[in-house]
């Protein structure tokens, strides 16, 4: 018999029903449950994305928190411009949460990302990776793993996804955690410690893209599920830079299981599947390590 855990968060829903998801969307469940965790004495940053898709334009937004949009490439310039006008106003309290995809992360907001980080600016920022342009076609980002097909790499892409919580865990901010919708109680865990939290904090939830990835309707959380458990999207928790956390036990599966589940990784040759795995096998070994040592 399996319990449910019963979250501690405010019942009244704050990502509300009528929205713009596609049935199944992970992108929808996962922002609910940490906007809820939030609670509405927050302010969202949304630039244009899946997510200003899903939460529709105001005043008519399923948002039920005020929300910014900004260009694509200025939400934590933004989200600090944000911060310190509630705090001239004396509102210390209430949160700014950017709530950004992959492209507006990884590449077309990273400059901008980068230099709030260095700056040490006082925001939640929640990546929705789902590893490519989705809103406008399934192109490729820097996000999208090694091999996999989208409509502008039909072949399979041939680089390596970005490692992007390496990159800012580097700036020494205070917090950079991953995450995602397939082990909600983590999740939840670690929104909530964001919140205790001043300073540049940085969460990275994995969303499997149901018709980008190729995924069945109700497929996304085991997606999620087994991009964890095969280690291609371990969950752990860097602060200060430099102490890691792990929140997982080990590996328990192949890769080869978590790419069956996905149209765009169909049809991929043997040796490939092999160098995924030593790629997911060698970065295990190095976040291992940097777990040991701190």
């Amino acid at each position: 018999m399996t319990i449910m855990k019963q979250f501690d968060i405010d019942p009244e829903p704050v990502l509300c029903s009528g929205h713009a998801a596609c049935p199944g969307c992970i992108e929808a469940l996962s922002v609910r449950h940490v906007v809820a965790t939030l609670g509405t004495n927050t302010v969202a940053v949304v630039p244009p994305s899946c997510m200003a898709i899903i939460a529709g334009p105001q005043p008519f937004s399923s948002l039920r928190i005020p929300v910014y949009q900004p260009s694509l490439e200025s939400s934590a310039a933004a989200a600090s411009g944000l911060r310190r006008g509630l705090d001239a106003l004396g509102k210390h309290d209430t949160q700014v949460a950017v709530f950004a995809g992959d492209g507006g992360t990884y590449d077309i907001g990273f400059q901008c990302l980068s230099s709030a980080a260095e700056r040490n600016e006082d925001f939640i920022y929640f990546c929705l990776d789902n590893e490519g342009y989705m809103n406008t076609g399934a192109q490729k980002s820097s996000s999208t793993p090694r091999f996999a097909r989208t409509s502008s790499t039909p072949a399979g892409k041939v680089t390596r996804k970005k490692n992007l919580t390496e990159i800012m865990a580097a700036h020494g901010v205070p917090y950079v955690a991953t995450a995602c919708a397939g082990y909600l109680p983590d999740l939840v865990r670690k929104v909530e410690k964001a919140k205790t939290i001043r300073g540049t904090r940085i969460i990275t939830l994995l969303i499997p893209c149901l018709d980008g990835w190729g995924v069945a309707d109700d497929g996304g959380l085991r997606a999620s599920r087994f991009a964890v458990e095969s280690g291609v999207f371990p969950l752990y928790e860097v602060e200060d830079g430099h102490r890691y956390t792990l929140s997982q036990a080990g590996k328990t599966r192949p890769v080869s299981d978590y790419l069956a589940l996905q149209r765009r990784y169909r049809g991929l040759k043997a040796e490939d599947v092999e160098a995924l795995q030593a790629d997911v096998d060698a970065g295990w070994d190095r976040l291992s390590r940097r777990v040991a040592a701190s």
